[in-house]
């Protein structure tokens, strides 16, 4: 099986659970081939896991394109395949419109890059056309399928907030369009069931749940004794992930006598505002912000703490940290929030909290911290979760057979 997959940024800082999938893919016999539409960081392939190294997939096989390339003269004969390209550009542009300009500029930026790609790619180059986002890279592989070869099978991954929850640009003609819909948990499915209740029959019956995997054998459980109060934040610093309420839990907890320390992994438009607050509530001592860090120094990280707390106040669907920490042996406390209950499967392998709420986290991280038998309760349990749900070679497994067994549905 010959894939086209479409993405965002790759390499990136938070592209992990996306190496890994394309990995799975390629251990179960699929040739891989990516489209980011993004601009390409050289200095971002050190972040790529060694896993989707250049010995796996080479990197001729991942088709960066220049604007300036996509800007250049059709081929010859390809003339005539513009005005029905046209007329798709212009019924997304029309479908992103009401979301701002930002969705348009962006609709118009990817439906160059797909005209190019498609006439560097021949009908026949590919047996499916795999977006891996709903949003605009899904929008570059929905242009590219209709101009290289519209018999063949298109699927998307629908992720979250980025490409489902905020600004979901002409996304709902996709989803019709597309043979298979995999989603990242149950709550997507029901947050789509709501937001298109008109739709929601045509599409329900080509959801498929894909659980993002984790290589088990590399994020291996840690059963050694952690410190007795390091508590570990890991993401982007941004507004939504709540970790102001992480350092507020932490001033509550060294106010009652508990000497909590806190590491802060990832960098954001957040951080000044971090740091400030760190200095209000006098944490400076307390809190170390270690930046972005790659994936097995993240793992570390989380192997050296006592629990991470996910405090998101924003919904963030099935976020890949609360996966490696039960996988890990790392206790967790997080919001309870979109896919985050699925994770720590409704409670039994992690303490859930109200978002936005500093005093639960500490209460929630008190308990943890002065009950091991508690803890060790979780530990098991998330472990044993993960394996059962999470595991790489079995949903990516899943996902390549599925793939393959996927007729095109009628245009």
């Amino acid at each position: 099986m010959r894939l086209a997959v479409f993405t965002n940024q790759f390499p990136g800082r938070t592209v992990t659970f996306f190496a890994r999938d394309m990995r799975a893919l390629i251990e179960a016999g699929a040739s891989v081939d990516i489209f980011p539409f993004y601009p390409p960081n050289p200095a971002l392939w050190a972040s790529v896991p060694d896993l989707l190294n250049e010995r796996i997939l080479p990197r001729e096989r991942v088709h960066h394109l220049s604007l300036g390339a996509a800007l250049a003269p059709p081929a010859p004969g390809w003339w005539r395949r513009l005005p029905r390209f046209l007329s798709d550009v212009a019924a997304v542009e029309a479908g992103s419109l009401r979301h701002g300009f930002e969705p348009v500029a962006k609709g118009a930026y990817v439906a160059l890059k797909a005209w190019a790609w498609a006439q560097r790619h021949a009908a026949g180059s590919y047996d499916h056309v795999l977006a891996y986002w709903g949003n605009h890279a899904a929008t570059a592989a929905y242009l590219f399928h209709r101009l290289t070869d519209a018999t063949i099978p298109f699927s998307m991954i629908v992720h979250a907030r980025m490409d489902l929850y905020r600004k979901p640009a002409y996304l709902a003609p996709k989803l019709l369009y597309a043979d298979n819909l995999f989603l990242v948990c149950e709550y997507n499915r029901r947050y789509i069931a709501d937001r298109y209740p008109k739709l929601f029959p045509r599409l329900a019956p080509k959801i498929h749940i894909h659980h993002l995997g984790l290589d088990l054998d590399a994020v291996r459980l840690d059963a050694t004794p952690r410190p007795p109060a390091r508590l570990v934040g890991v993401g982007r610093l941004e507004p939504l992930k709540g970790f102001d309420h992480l350092l507020r839990a932490a001033d509550l907890l060294r106010r009652r006598g508990i000497d909590v320390t806190v590491d802060l992994v990832g960098g954001g438009e957040d951080e000044p505002r971090l740091r400030r607050l760190t200095g209000e509530l006098g944490l400076e001592q307390a809190v170390t912000f270690r930046g972005w860090l790659p994936p097995d120094a993240v793992l570390d990280a989380m192997r050296g703490a006592s629990i991470l707390v996910h405090p998101s106040v924003a919904p963030d669907a099935m976020p890949t940290v609360l996966k490696e920490a039960i996988a890990v042996g790392t206790p967790v406390v997080a919001s309870r929030l979109a896919g985050i209950p699925e994770i720590l499967d409704e409670g039994r392998c992690g303490v859930l909290v109200p978002p936005g709420d500093a005093g639960a986290i500490a209460a929630a991280v008190e308990r943890l911290l002065t009950d091991a038998p508690v803890r060790a309760r979780y530990v098991a349990a998330g472990r044993a979760h993960a394996e059962r749900t999470f595991d790489l070679w079995v949903n990516g497994r899943r996902l390549a057979e599925r793939l393959r067994a996927t007729p095109r549905r009628a245009d």
